[in-house]
């Protein structure tokens, strides 16, 4: 049987996988069905250029790490992965730091994870890369002869194609592309807007087979929802709590991040309270905010914002006894998310943009089916594509948002238990298992139709060379000006 070479930018430690959550459960739940190891990161930063790959294992799994250098974490992760593609693959071009020189350490960190990992690729190993931290590597993987089938799926959202356009390096991006023999994405929205960036950035050609032609290469761009496992989360009736609490929590769980709207549910909730004051004390809004990049200045922006917000509404509308907004600037342990989910009355996800969001399928399938709490949803979330049933709402429409907490809250019991039912089938039907085993099949199939399976030829080769000549060409140009300006 074929391993199953799993590589992402982070490799966490399998003994606390459990604890973990997104990316990281969903790698190791596809790693417990395959034989196979786990390459990446470690997470740690170390002083000296050290790429001897450190190998552990635990209860029959397997990881393969190295570490970074300073450079690499300031440049590769916090610079270019998200400083740049993070905002941009969000539609955040306002947040976007072109000019500050990271790509050349994003390449240095991609050719570095691919020449350590390279000797211990097997001829039968199939090869899953993760996350928008590695697009290059799957090229860099072929310049060393890896001819193994390589998919790459990205867990954050597509943005549309002019944004991606509006990347220096986008040229070289969708190049490294066309190196994968299956691209997988969260949603048919994402399918659409990598279709037309590729179409409009390298001219690919969509083939009647479904496929892109991009370069001399054809590759698979297909829709794979990331699930959950339902059972993780659900609660035997006999540990289901009798009594009901005199105040309904709204439970938020979200990173800390600008693409969250956290900002913008908490004003929700602060109108939401001033239009309807029969509410005051019969509700209070939970939220988990842990940190994610502290040291990036947007991050430290909107948690100050939070601060304030939180501060505003709890000093306006709280009372000795009542506290309108929990604000918790730390990580919920995840044995605790079930037990959370379930006794709060609302969950309240409204991203301005996302992948997927997990948390939304956690929380329904934690409801008692005989009382069940209400899932409010942005439709700009990936995981509204399927979870039509919640009550879905715009993040940017402050009125659309307090209406959706009114309907939420003033929902009867008979409806709420018909739209968790619909909600918790569609949970269950695409579940961890259906993404890994889906995914898995397309990617095996993707490789073996891949023409010629052969490395990148020297014409690939060369075309990079003066893409990167030309790239260094403006950059000097545009230094050159600047200093004239001077």
């Amino acid at each position: 049987m074929s391993r199953l070479v799993m590589v992402s930018n982070r490799v966490i430690d399998f003994n606390a996988a459990t604890q973990a959550g997104g990316v990281s459960v969903a790698i190791y739940d596809a790693l417990t069905r395959h034989k196979g190891f786990w390459f990446g990161w470690n997470g740690q930063v170390d002083e000296t250029e050290n790429a001897t790959p450190q190998v552990a294992e635990s209860g029959g799994h397997k990881t393969v790490t190295i570490s970074l250098t300073p450079d690499d974490y300031n440049e590769f992760y916090l610079g270019y992965s998200n400083s740049v593609l993070w905002p941009v693959l969000h539609n955040r071009l306002d947040l976007a730091q072109f000019e500050a020189g990271y790509y050349a350490r994003y390449m240095s960190v991609n050719e570095k994870f691919a020449s350590t990992l390279a000797p211990l690729i097997e001829p039968d190993d199939v090869i899953w890369i993760h996350d928008y931290h590695l697009v290059p590597m799957a090229l860099e993987l072929r310049k060393l002869g890896i001819d193994n089938p390589i998919g790459f799926f990205l867990h954050i959202p597509v943005g549309p194609a002019q944004s991606l356009l509006a990347i220096p390096e986008h040229k070289a991006l969708a190049r490294a592309l066309s190196a994968y023999d299956l691209v997988g994405l969260q949603t048919q929205s994402d399918v659409r807007n990598l279709m037309d960036f590729l179409q409009q950035s390298v001219f690919g050609r969509l083939l009647p087979s479904g496929r892109m032609r991009v370069f001399d290469a054809e590759l698979d761009i297909s829709c794979f929802p990331v699930g959950i496992t339902p059972s993780d989360f659900a609660t035997p009736a006999a540990d289901l709590p009798i009594e009901t609490p005199e105040i309904s929590r709204i439970i938020g769980i979200d990173r800390l991040d600008y693409t969250k709207g956290l900002p913008q549910k908490f004003r929700a909730f602060g109108k939401f309270l001033e239009e309807f004051p029969e509410h005051r004390r019969k509700i209070g809004l939970s939220q988990f905010a842990p940190p994610t990049r502290e040291s990036v200045e947007a991050y430290a922006d909107i948690r100050a914002e939070l601060e304030a917000l939180s501060g505003a509404i709890n000093g306006r509308f709280g009372e000795l006894d009542w506290v309108p907004i929990n604000y918790i600037h730390r990580p919920m342990p995840r044995a605790e998310l079930r037990d959370v989910y379930r006794s709060s009355r609302i969950g309240w996800v409204t991203p301005l943009m996302d992948g997927m969001n997990l948390v939304s399928k956690e929380y329904v399938a934690s409801q008692d089916p005989a009382d069940p709490g209400v899932l409010i949803l942005s439709m700009f979330a990936g995981a509204a594509e399927q979870l039509r049933d919640a009550v879905l709402v715009n993040p940017y429409d402050p009125l659309d948002m307090v209406q959706a907490l009114h309907t939420a809250i003033e929902m009867p019991l008979d409806e709420r238990i018909a739209r968790n039912a619909k909600l918790a089938r569609t949970v269950a039907k695409g579940d961890s298992i259906t993404w890994s085993n889906s995914y898995y099949r397309s990617l095996t199939k993707a490789g073996q139709r891949r023409i010629g399976k052969v490395a990148p030829s020297a014409r690939m080769t060369d075309a990079l060379k003066k893409l990167s000549s030309t790239s260094k060409k403006k950059s000097s140009l545009k230094s050159h000006e600047a200093h004239a300006e001077g």
